[in-house]
C-alpha cells in the first residue's frame, strides 16, 4: 500500500513538472512569435537622423564607434526614442562637394537633417558667399524632397588667420541661414574643443575620443528639442 501511494505521488508531481514545462514552452513560442513582429513595427515605425559632413562628421582617424553620431544613437537608443542614425560624413568635403553629393544621399528617409559643413571652406579661404549659396541649396534641396523635415544647422568658425572680414562673414553665415530657413542652429560644433590639445588628434583640427563625447553634447543639447 505504501509503495502505490508513493507511485501516485510521483505521477502528480511528474504530471506538475510536464505541466509547467509546457507552459514554460508555450511561452517560449509566444514570444519567438510575438517578438519579430514587434521588432518589425518598430523598425517600420523608425525615424531618420541624417549627419551630412565632412571629416568631423565622419569621426577621422577613429573607430567609428568612438565618433559623436554613434554617442548620439546610443543616447537615442538609452531612452528608447524609435531613431536611426546616419552617418553621411565624408573626409575633406566642402559646401560644393556636399552640394553635389547631397542628391544622392537624400534618397533615404529623412526626418532629421544635421547639416555639418564648411569648415574646409574656411580653412582654404572660400569666398563666404560661395559657401552660402552651397548650403542654402543643400537646405532647399531637402527641404524640397522633405517638407516636414527638421533641421539642424552646424555653425562653424574660420581660423583668425584668414582675417577680420573673413572670419566676421564666414560666423555670420550661420546663423543668417538659420533663421533665413527657421532652422535650428548649435552655434559653434566645436565649442569645448576647438584649440584645446587635450581634446584633439595630433593634428590640432579634429576631435580625440574625448573631444567627441563634448561634440556629441554640443549637438545633443539641441537635437533633443526636436526629436
Amino acid at each position: 500500500m505504501k509503495n502505490i501511494l508513493l507511485l501516485l505521488l510521483g505521477l502528480v508531481v511528474f504530471g506538475i513538472s510536464c505541466a509547467d514545462n509546457t507552459s514554460t514552452t508555450k511561452t517560449s513560442k509566444q514570444e519567438t512569435t510575438e517578438n519579430p513582429t514587434v521588432e518589425k513595427t518598430k523598425v517600420e515605425g523608425r525615424k531618420h537622423i541624417l549627419f551630412f559632413g565632412n571629416s568631423l562628421t565622419a569621426a577621422y582617424n577613429l573607430d567609428p564607434s568612438e565618433g559623436f553620431t554613434t554617442i548620439i544613437q546610443q543616447r537615442l537608443d538609452s531612452l528608447n526614442l524609435n531613431y536611426k542614425v546616419i552617418n553621411a560624413g565624408l573626409s575633406g568635403e566642402t559646401t560644393a562637394g556636399g552640394n553635389e553629393r547631397i542628391d544622392w544621399v537624400i534618397r533615404q528617409k529623412v526626418d532629421i537633417f544635421v547639416l555639418e559643413l564648411g569648415a574646409n571652406d574656411g580653412l582654404r579661404g572660400i569666398d563666404p558667399e560661395a559657401s552660402y549659396k552651397n548650403l542654402q541649396s543643400m537646405i532647399t534641396k531637402v527641404k524640397t524632397k522633405y517638407p516636414k523635415v527638421k533641421i539642424v544647422l552646424a555653425g562653424m568658425l574660420a581660423p583668425p588667420n584668414m582675417g577680420d572680414k573673413f572670419t566676421a562673414e564666414f560666423k555670420n553665415m550661420y546663423p543668417k541661414l538659420a533663421k533665413e530657413n527657421e532652422t535650428e542652429l548649435i552655434p559653434f560644433f566645436l565649442e569645448g574643443v576647438a584649440g584645446q590639445p587635450e581634446l584633439n588628434l595630433p593634428d590640432g583640427i579634429h576631435p580625440n575620443v574625448e573631444g567627441q563625447k563634448i561634440v556629441a553634447e554640443n549637438v545633443w543639447m539641441v537635437l533633443k528639442d526636436i526629436l
